[in-house]
């Protein structure tokens, strides 16, 4: 270890990076960087940048400018902080012969680890994102260059250092999404989509449910290719354009760092292959076929009323699930009952003799005709309540609502003279005469 003049101050030299700390006249030495040389034993150039909170020129020149050994102290109480590089591969834990594979291995398992959703320690998210920011610099290999012979400084034209990395967590999903599959990796699969029909049903069907057989298309595995898509007797290979993971990764160099841009592999589609096509899919791994199911319809559906059938959508590919048939019922309308919600409306006419003696009538209902008994002196727009005669509550059979009977009293246009002479009797009576009575006094 070399001891250097400085100032009024001696500093060793050794071959780490530097932690020092300068109070008045004397000086506090842990760690000299191997980036720094010295001028006349009084000068030290800085390799960093000047706009680097590593170094700056005017914060390593002031203390050791030229002439001023013997002349020029530090003011008395000042403090100079020159703070020390963070050593990425002891973050990572891993030699600086590390090959990228050790690398990505040593980041994954630490990664684990300290992710905050998984390690509830106070300090976790810290150490989760120095093991990002270590792994970002030392899996990049401009960056780790720079890193190497320059330590941080040398980073802040790469993009890194001084809050240029990125998201952590963006990194952390990037990389396990990448190699679990989701990301587009060759053994990726994908779920097959959802097919939707169309069924019609009239009014009793949807009001009492049915079982019925219906024929769908759908998207269904090759059986020529097993749904590889690949042709028979070949095997599909790796990617040259992705290498297999089905994304492509680009680096932007921009004023404010190096932005990455993660895209699917457009050479493979994102499946991370490449093969030759199968003849009778096309390479897709699935083709079109009609198929007839036998589909069971829940009493007290109504239009717009949406049945779901798992599994009987498209096939997945790559082995991926396959997607569901949603049924959507169409109930055509009845010409007489009118549905609203669970109970069922219907328009009942009675004459206006009927309505003033009362009459017993037969009513349509979903159950067939049944008879209704109107009582006397029934108002016109009275509605009756035939209980329990109207649509079951979906999912729930034992509950049922009501029909419901609005009261239509019909009243002659025309009458015979016989009829009229009646009526205006009638008329007479209810305002307390007597037609031809004669009065006797006593």
């Amino acid at each position: 270890m070399a001891m250097i003049p400085c100032g009024s101050a001696i500093v060793p030299q050794c071959g780490i990076r530097p932690q020092l700390l300068f109070r008045s006249s004397s000086v506090t030495n842990k760690m000299i960087t191997p980036s720094l040389s010295y001028r006349n034993s009084t000068q030290m150039r800085c390799l960093a940048s000047t706009s680097s909170t590593f170094f700056s020129q005017e914060s390593v020149h002031a203390p050791f400018a030229a002439g001023s050994s013997r002349t020029q102290h530090p003011r008395r109480g000042t403090r100079f902080v020159v703070r020390a590089n963070t050593d990425y591969y002891s973050v990572l834990g891993v030699s600086k012969s590390a090959n990228k594979a050790d690398i990505k291995s040593a980041y994954r398992k630490l990664a684990r680890t300290y992710h905050p959703d998984v390690n509830k320690e106070p300090g976790a998210e810290k150490k989760f994102k120095e093991i990002s920011n270590a792994y970002e610099v030392l899996s990049d290999d401009e960056k780790r260059s720079l890193y190497d012979r320059y330590g941080e400084a040398g980073l802040n034209g790469a993009g890194a250092g001084a809050g240029g990395f990125s998201n952590p967590f963006d990194l952390f999903e990037s990389l396990f999404n990448m190699d679990s599959g989701r990301g587009g990796s060759r053994s990726r699969a994908v779920d097959g989509s959802d097919e939707v029909y169309s069924l019609l049903l009239n009014f009793k069907e949807a009001v009492f449910g049915i079982e019925k057989e219906i024929e769908i298309s759908r998207l269904d595995s090759c059986n020529t290719c097993n749904g590889s898509g690949a042709k028979p007797g070949t095997q599909p290979t790796k990617c040259n354009t992705c290498g297999g993971q089905g994304q492509v990764v680009s680096s932007v160099r921009t004023p404010i760092g190096v932005l990455q841009q993660v895209t699917t592999c457009s050479t493979c589609g994102g499946s991370g292959e490449s093969s030759d096509p199968c003849t009778t899919c096309s390479g897709d791994g699935r083709v079109r076929k009609s198929k007839r199911i036998s589909l069971k319809v829940p009493p007290g559906v109504d239009s717009g009323s949406r049945l779901r059938v798992r599994s009987e959508g498209n096939a997945g590919r790559k082995g991926g699930a396959p997607g569901d048939l949603f049924v959507i019922v169409e109930v055509i309308p009845d010409p007489v009952l009118k549905r609203e919600g669970t109970n069922i409306l219907y328009n009942c006419k009675v004459s206006y003799l009927d309505a003033i003696l009362g009459t017993t009538v037969k009513v349509p209902t979903v159950d067939g005709m049944v008879d209704l008994k109107v009582p006397a002196g029934v108002q016109p727009g009275t509605t009756l309540v035939m209980a329990k005669k109207g649509v079951p509550v979906l999912n729930k059979n034992n509950l049922r609502g009501d029909q419901l009977v609005r009261i239509q009293v019909e009243i002659p246009k025309r009458l015979s003279s016989e009829e009229r002479k009646l009526i205006e009797e009638l008329s007479d009576l209810s305002k307390g005469k007597t037609p031809n009575a004669k009065v006797v006094t006593g």
